[in-house]
């Protein structure tokens, strides 16, 4: 997901939107704060900032059986993550030996400096890692009784996404490269589709999001997120495709917003949504198509010193 951080703009500050996203989360099952998730290996910790796209919260998890666990994930740093935590370590006389980031984004980061405050004997991972952080390898193991994690890089949700196998189970701790309930957003959509066929190549069985409830079947839902995008990538072309008319000696083409009327009707012309949710979709498919040699474009002179970009179907 985004990071909390980030103030919703234009149609994602709109009352409809708001509207839209407080009725499906609505949908939401519950999850407990605190409770054992999916395995004996795994306590799942809800991270206490449930929103319209964190949906229940962020969940982190403990790994492990015996006295020295890894976790996953440090939450958003609300006040309730840490005390739930610190609370279950005193009371199982457990310690954390590692700490295993998904991602640099706040909601899954936030809580990081409460935990070092606890125990500043912790040791920190993430791919791309900050100051005082130590990076993850593809590939590289991290053991503690009764559960192994192996790592696995998948940038594409953001450029240092990483999710991590649990061999023992055949599970994978997805973060938000996918979600426990509807789909992610990617930041590099060629990286984020690359990603997800490797994530399905993996045949892992089931899968603990950064946010929503576990993934019992998380080769059906890899399918389906990379079918969907599939579809998109289909339609954009079919869009483009229509318009492979001669004009002027050579071939016309549409500009995104043509696109997005093609595909989404006169809905699309409306400024606030076109710009705040269909623009950035569409540019990120485009490129990528453009990327993969299936489309082409060019800028336009449309008058007063500003140009259009036309995008086309490579034949």
């Amino acid at each position: 997901m985004p990071s909390p951080s980030t103030k919703p703009q234009g149609f994602y500050s709109s009352a409809f939107w708001a509207d839209y996203l407080a009725a499906q989360q609505s949908k939401l099952p519950k999850l407990g704060d605190v409770e054992h998730c999916g395995s004996s290996r795994v306590v799942r910790f809800l991270g206490g900032n449930p929103g319209h796209m964190q949906l229940q919260g962020t969940n982190t998890y403990l790994v492990g059986t015996g006295r020295s666990r890894i976790l996953i994930d440090t939450g958003e740093g609300r006040p309730s993550w840490i005390m739930n935590l610190t609370a279950y370590l005193d009371d199982h006389d457990i310690s954390i030996s590692h700490v295993l980031l998904t991602h640099w984004h706040g909601d899954h980061t936030g809580g990081l400096d409460d935990l070092l405050l606890h125990d500043p004997d912790i040791l920190v991972h993430k791919h791309q890692p900050d100051s005082g952080q130590h990076p993850l390898r593809d590939g590289q193991t991290f053991a503690a009784e009764g559960a192994t994690l192996r790592v696995v890089l998948t940038p594409g949700h953001s450029t240092d996404h990483a999710c991590f196998v649990l061999e023992e189970d055949n599970a994978l701790f997805t973060g938000d490269a996918v979600l426990g309930h509807g789909y992610s957003v990617a930041e590099d959509l060629s990286g984020y589709m690359e990603s997800l066929r490797l994530m399905r190549r993996l045949g892992c069985g089931i899968g603990y999001p950064g946010h929503g409830d576990l993934i019992r079947n998380l080769p059906r839902v890899l399918d389906m997120y990379i079918a969907q995008r599939d579809a998109r990538e289909r339609q954009v072309c079919a869009a483009l495709a229509l318009d492979q008319r001669p004009s002027a000696g050579r071939m016309s083409g549409l500009t995104v917003e043509d696109v997005g009327v093609r595909l989404y009707g006169e809905a699309a012309r409306s400024s606030d949504a076109f710009d705040a949710a269909l623009r950035p979709l569409l540019d990120q498919v485009l490129f990528m198509l453009a990327d993969h040699g299936k489309v082409g474009s060019r800028l336009v002179d449309v008058g007063q010193n500003q140009t259009t970009r036309q995008w086309f179907v490579l034949k």
